[in-house]
């Protein structure tokens, strides 16, 4: 199914691995020129090789701390062509409020919630500027179903649904969607580090993954690919009577 977004540019944060590179696949097999922010430069230029290596569309790479307003200022500024606006980055760490101290905390919260905040208020003025647009806010279930052992994302997640809920519900006003989608656990890098700290907190082994697995804490696993698939489909036309809404991927 083609999903009309040929010819269409964008910016995906977090966009080198996990569920942003999967995003950035889908929108470049989509005929998508593509603009990738991360903070590794290495791993963006491997991306971008591996796309245009499948996939005959611009790619664009950004080497970027989005912790940093200033940063995230000046990739805006750069990307103000952009029509999507995929806001994935984060880093958030598993724990209960006992194992994450003050610093920790906020130094999550800069990269997956001002992250997100800042990045948008630019790409929205750009976009409300020319009348169109999307933003795509990758969000995580943790926000739906808050836990002792994720409460530092529970939290973020909760509050960015909510900012997606009430930029989305005014923004058709001006051309521009905003909606979100909450992922359950989905098979990355990240995802691991999460799964081993679940394991020492309730078995006191780390390498004890798969039992937490089994056991339900993290519920089902799914795929970047998954993900990336719907994003896609709400970045599109298909979905253009969609604003101010937050997608459940898992229950």
């Amino acid at each position: 199914m083609k999903l009309g977004l040929d010819g269409k540019t964008a910016l995906i944060t977090g966009g080198s691995k996990g569920i942003g590179r999967a995003c950035a696949v889908a929108f470049a097999a989509e005929g998508c020129a593509l603009h990738l922010v991360a903070r590794d430069k290495a791993r963006l230029e491997a991306a971008r090789e591996a796309i245009r290596g499948e996939h005959s569309v611009a790619v664009h790479i950004h080497a970027a701390d989005l912790r940093d307003g200033e940063a995230v200022r000046r990739v805006a500024a750069g990307c103000a062509d952009a029509d999507i606006l995929v806001n994935n980055a984060g880093d958030i760490p598993g724990g209960s409020i006992d194992q994450i101290d003050e610093a920790r905390w906020r130094h999550a919260w800069d990269l997956k919630v001002f992250g997100y905040i800042n990045m948008t208020r630019d790409m929205l003025a750009h976009m409300r500027a020319r009348g169109r647009g999307v933003i795509v806010n990758v969000i995580g279930m943790a926000g739906e179903k808050p836990t002792w052992e994720y409460i530092c994302g529970g939290f973020a997640n909760a509050g960015l649904a909510a900012f997606t809920k009430g930029l989305g519900s005014k923004s058709p006003e001006f051309g521009v969607r905003v909606v979100g989608v909450h992922p359950p656990p989905t098979r990355t890098d990240r995802i691991t580090a999460l799964l081993r700290t679940a394991a020492k907190n309730k078995y006191g082994d780390e390498s004890r993954t798969e039992d937490v697995l089994r056991d339900g804490t993290f519920g089902r696993v799914i795929e970047p690919e998954q993900v990336a698939e719907t994003v896609a489909f709400l970045a599109s036309p298909r979905a253009s009577h969609l604003s101010g809404v937050v997608l459940n991927l898992g229950t």
